[in-house]
């Protein structure tokens, strides 16, 4: 067989990934699983050898070394990945809240491409696209299989110019064919904040970014400048964001010391309690948050905190149901491994991924938001019995 010589460099870099970095907080493992492992890589690297040498086309090695990586991501979960230089920069450039495509959150369940919501007033949202949808199929091309970062890919590209999205709806025996013209989305994360009949305040929180704890500060100022008397949070179709953000803005409603969220995994190191830092939360009587099954990861930690120490009740239907925390670990080349390293608790210890969380008050949505929102109008109600019940001494 002709030698090929792939650059120590390459090999080490994927050695390392793969076997020890006390960077990722990786611990060392025995002598005798090490030597099983090099014996593993060995057989990779013999297959590596022979698809240089021998496959119909040649093929650069980064190319085969990346395909390699994002495979032995995709095979831990749907939210593990390998993010080449330009994927991690446009990772980065979302949660600042802007960037060129559709405006869609998505996730791979079951190796199907799944929409876990649609931003507001994104181009997806305004052609029709909806939370739970099925993409088979991105401009003709079956979505069977593909991995997040192919999947964003596909959809971004140049304002003006459109992606063809074959959507199977939940609860359809039918396929529909959407045309969704790329443009710039701005994730603007408080929506709307504003008075509603009898001075109850709603906030609709579109998403968790950098900037999504001060905005929020800034509505709820407003809103208390006007006497608002109750509260409404509508997280309906926010698929999450930043955990930090999450924290902040959920703590806002936690007393100083309690427990905001907590998270478990593998390593000791994930194991972490986070407590509020807030010494005068919000007191706001009667408290309601709104969600769906468009609402996850952020929005779940704030309604699972909310309903854990009953200081509000929740209304809609049961949420997504992503509890997973996954760490983005810089490589040396510009690149970057985003991968799953615990699962988020609830203050009580419920686990909510895959789980999601069950609403105090069930309500279906009705299929035209446009002409009545039921869901924010038995929220109102909700609010109105909630104000005439005496309070507890």
């Amino acid at each position: 067989m002709k030698k090929v010589i792939i650059p120590a460099v390459i090999v080490f870099s994927l050695v390392s990934l793969l076997v020890i970095s006390s960077f990722c907080g990786v611990r060392m493992v025995r002598q005798h699983d090490r030597d099983a492992l090099v014996k593993e890589l060995d057989i990779f690297y013999d297959v590596l050898l022979l698809v240089k040498s021998n496959y119909v086309d040649e093929v650069p090695t980064r190319k085969l070394l990346e395909g390699a990586m994002n495979g032995l991501l995709k095979s831990l979960d749907p939210y593990s990945q390998f993010l080449n230089a330009e994927a991690y920069e446009d990772l980065k450039t979302d949660t600042q809240g802007e960037y060129l495509g559709i405006g869609i959150e998505i996730s791979v369940k079951g190796g199907v491409l799944h929409v876990i919501a649609p931003l507001d007033g994104s181009p997806a949202e305004q052609a029709g696209i909806k939370a739970g949808d099925n993409i088979i199929k991105i401009d003709g091309s079956s979505t069977r299989d593909i991995t997040l970062a192919d999947a964003v890919k596909k959809m971004r590209g140049a304002p003006g110019a459109t992606v063809k999205l074959t959507i199977l709806r939940e609860g359809e025996n039918k396929v529909i064919e959407f045309l969704v013209k790329r443009d710039k989305v701005k994730v603007k994360t408080i929506k709307e904040a504003k008075l509603l009949e009898g001075h109850v305040g709603y906030i609709r929180i579109s998403a968790f970014q950098e900037r999504s704890a001060e905005d929020f500060e800034t509505a709820m100022k407003g809103l208390e400048s006007q006497q608002m008397s109750g509260l409404i949070l509508d997280v309906r179709n926010n698929a999450g964001g930043l955990l930090n953000s999450a924290i902040e803005i959920t703590e806002k409603f936690i007393p100083q010391g309690k427990v905001v969220v907590s998270t478990k995994g593998r390593n000791s190191k994930k194991n972490i309690s986070f407590l509020s830092h807030t010494s005068r939360p919000y007191q706001v009587f009667p408290l309601i948050i709104m969600v769906d099954r468009g609402s996850a990861s952020g929005s779940e930690i704030l309604a699972g905190a909310v309903q854990d120490y009953h200081f509000g009740k929740i209304v809609g239907v049961k949420t997504f149901g992503k509890g997973s925390v996954q760490s983005l670990i810089p490589l040396g080349d510009g690149s970057a491994v985003r991968m799953t390293t615990s699962r988020y608790y609830t203050p009580n210890g419920r686990l909510i991924h895959e789980v999601g969380v069950m609403p105090d008050v069930v309500v279906e949505a009705q299929e035209d938001k446009s002409v009545k929102d039921n869901q924010l109008e038995r929220a109102l109600a909700l609010m109105n019995e909630l104000r005439a019940r005496p309070l507890a001494a």
